[in-house]
């Protein structure tokens, strides 16, 4: 069995692997260039949601990418200076677009999403961290009943899969969320949703905890992995040169590049997302509420009310486009007429997606004793804790609980 075991990422995915490879009795090194969640984590919607099953690429959307490009509020814009380099990843997806890749997708997400609280509920507990993670239920909100009847495909979907869905009047949605514009008139209530108050904190806490439970954080950026004459792994790093015997890489958006010095091509792109977080609020919030024409999620956390959502195709090395976030703050505007927007931060970072919005999870089909766990797309907080119990599974040599095989690295 792999005894010292490499991390490579302090994202919330490359903690949970950490603190579940730490409960298998395994050594464990966290390897990151910045400080535990400080990149991709640090910033998003905080979602904890076991129902977030359905692909970024749906059937019919390839009908919608037009308006959405022209929309001035839309959920996506593409950088034409990149979209030469992104035109084979972007085929890919939308040849996702499928009612069978669809269904594909949702059966393969939902035994990874669906036990989310239970496996954070060790890591939480062991980090005294529980009182960051709410479990108050998330409210889907339209403001046309088009758009309402629209919807019922992809929820009917998740209803099959065991997701529990209340559909709402307009009545119950002013009850739950006084604070709304009152044009939101359509709604679902997903009541087995949480969300975390603090995704940079929530990292954060597993992180040190591993530290406190014996592992190493060791500061630096891995630039490939070797493989060892006998077994086992050696990591270039920009400090020293680092060995084990097995290695997760957990690298977000940048695992791309690890894969391949290994010798797997994974078509691994960025859907840049972007928040705005308004500290003055004064909007009494008490759940997540999802504008699900604008793939905008409201979320009350510590440190304010948050709006993160949209997609930006500009590869990794493109400066923010900070007008992105203005378009969260205007929609803020329209959910909330009375929010207080004196005071307002925004923040970019990278959403690690596949085309079919699947994860890759488990092991290296070319190099033994790597293993992935990156690819999280838009369901990363969500998916964390279910693929850091199947990687500590995997690595200490156990029948994971969840089938791996939809997740391959060479399934493309």
């Amino acid at each position: 069995m792999n005894r010292n075991v490499i991390v490579v990422g302090a994202g919330i995915v490359g903690v949970c692997c950490a603190g579940w490879l730490q409960r298998k009795g395994l050594s464990v090194t966290l390897v990151e260039r910045d400080a535990p969640g400080e990149a991709t984590s640090f910033g998003n919607a905080g979602s904890l949601s076991p129902t977030a099953v359905l692909p970024v690429a749906m059937p019919g959307m390839l009908q919608q990418i037009p308006g959405w490009l022209l929309d001035p509020l839309g959920p996506l814009v593409v950088r034409w200076s990149y979209l030469p380099r992104a035109l084979p990843w972007l085929w890919r997806f939308i040849r996702c677009a499928n009612v069978e890749q669809m269904w594909r997708t949702a059966n393969a997400l939902r035994p990874l999403l669906a036990p989310i609280f239970e496996c954070y509920e060790p890591l939480v507990r062991n980090a005294n961290a529980a009182d960051l993670i709410r479990r108050e239920g998330c409210l889907y909100v339209y403001d046309s009943e088009e758009e309402f009847r629209a919807s019922r495909q992809a929820e009917n979907m998740r209803r099959k899969l065991g997701a529990v869905l209340e559909d709402l009047a307009e009545s119950d949605i002013r009850r739950m969320e006084p604070a709304l514009a009152p044009g939101f008139k359509w709604g679902t209530y997903a009541p087995e949703n949480g969300f975390t108050v603090n995704p940079h904190r929530l990292t954060r806490a597993i992180a040190d905890q591993v530290v406190t439970d014996g592992g190493r954080l060791v500061r630096a950026e891995v630039h490939a992995i070797e493989l060892r004459r006998g077994g086992g792994v050696v990591l270039r790093t920009s400090a020293d040169e680092l060995a084990a015997d097995a290695v997760v890489v957990a690298a977000g958006a940048w695992s791309q590049r690890l894969a391949a010095s290994v010798g797997d091509r994974i078509p691994l792109e960025t859907q840049r997302g972007y928040h705005v977080t308004l500290a003055n609020h004064g909007v009494p919030a008490r759940r997540m509420v999802n504008w699900v024409r604008r793939r905008v999620f409201a979320t009350p956390m510590e440190m304010g009310m948050r709006f993160a959502g949209t997609v930006e195709i500009a590869g990794l090395a493109a400066e923010p486009n900070w007008a992105r976030a203005d378009v969260l703050l205007n929609i803020a505007q329209r959910m909330y007429p009375d929010i207080d927007a004196s005071a307002v931060s925004r923040w970019m970072g990278h959403r690690p997606c596949l085309p079919d919005s699947v994860p890759v999870v488990g092991p290296s089909p070319r190099a033994p004793g790597v293993f992935y766990a990156f690819g999280h797309g838009h369901v990363g907080m969500c998916g964390a804790p279910g693929t850091g119990r199947t990687i500590a599974e995997l690595v200490s040599g156990e029948k994971p609980q969840v089938d791996i095989a939809p997740f391959r690295a060479d399934r493309f």
